[in-house]
């Protein structure tokens, strides 16, 4: 495994600068946002995918110094109600799966998206309860309407251009649990897989390490962001798991996003990495930095010194004492 970073943290900086930082931080890997939600900083699009020697030269700044890039990411909503930024995701990712063929990239990471409640909706709506049974039959609508059709094709182009795709587990979309992941994949095509983040697992009550395990024997683990959660017992009790406090309210929030090893201990994120390498995982963990209480820098850095302490880099040895 190669330890890496989600570039989004370091959008102030050039992208050569960027690649300075992430170099002299003793990293190996970069996951580069290439648009929606993660912006484009690092990453102009059209103008790369229109010029062969620019790819080069983009390439080249990345590899000359020891680099390589574990994923492009362009999280959005691609079946949204919103028809223009639907379009736009839409559009985003197929670019960027392009460029990501073009440039032997591995892996797109993005979400699966979210639809109305009804064609001609206005916002998004997440079904969280079976019951009342408007709920389910809504649930059943968005799965066979909008997400199984738009993925199934999705999930061919990246088969036809050797790019796999790597869906977050995040609230408020439709592929949020290892069970709705399976579920989309087996309805489509195994190019689509997950970029597994255990933040967004915690706080959902889901224990990582058995996430591992059950999609990476189903071969599904694309990419790996590492994020932490600290979740609070006293506010859960006043507002649950699903508490939708902005993220700055961190004295009454139920949980909160950490830096890696300030929610949960070392020992459980060296469990995470073991679990990784046992159940067939061996490309890049990612750090993705959202603390709200620490800056850009220490937060980052802290990560990389508690996960540097955990990775497993060479490859396993024969089982020489037996």
């Amino acid at each position: 495994m190669k330890l890496g970073v989600f570039t989004v943290l370091f959008s102030g900086k050039t992208f050569d600068e960027m690649l300075d930082h992430v170099h002299d931080s003793g990293l190996k890997a970069v996951e580069i946002g290439t648009g929606g939600y993660p912006g484009n900083s690092h990453c102009n699009l059209d103008e790369l995918l229109a010029s062969e020697e620019k790819r080069m030269e983009y390439l080249d700044k990345v590899t000359s110094r020891g680099l390589t890039i574990s994923a492009f990411s362009c999280h959005g909503n691609p079946i949204s109600p919103d028809k223009q930024f639907a379009q736009e995701s839409h559009d985003t990712f197929i670019k960027t799966m392009k460029l990501a063929s073009l440039l032997h990239v591995p892996v797109v990471n993005t979400f699966s998206g979210i639809p109305g409640d009804k064609e001609d909706a206005k916002y998004p709506n997440w079904p969280v309860t079976p019951w009342p049974n408007e709920y389910s039959d809504l649930l059943k609508w968005q799965w066979e309407e909008k997400l199984i059709p738009y993925w199934k094709e999705q999930g061919q182009f990246a088969k036809d251009h050797g790019v796999k795709i790597g869906l977050e587990l995040h609230a408020g979309f439709l592929v949020h649990t290892p069970y709705t992941m399976l579920k989309l994949r087996e309805a489509t095509c195994d190019a689509i897989g997950a970029n597994l983040d255990p933040s967004h697992l915690w706080w959902q009550g889901i224990d990582p390490v058995a996430a591992i395990k059950i999609l990476g024997k189903a071969n599904a683990i694309h990419h790996f962001h590492a994020k932490d959660t600290y979740i609070d017992p006293d506010n859960v009790n006043m507002y649950g798991l699903t508490d939708m406090q902005p993220y700055s309210s961190v004295q009454s929030r139920a949980w909160t996003f950490r830096s890696v090893g300030y929610g949960h201990s070392i020992q459980e994120w060296s469990n995470i990495v073991s679990a990784l390498r046992t159940y067939g995982y061996d490309h890049v963990i990612s750090i993705e930095h959202e603390d709200p209480i620490m800056s850009i820098d220490e937060g980052f850095n802290q990560a990389v010194k508690n996960l540097k302490n955990v990775i497993i880099e060479e490859a396993a040895s024969d089982i020489w004492w037996s």
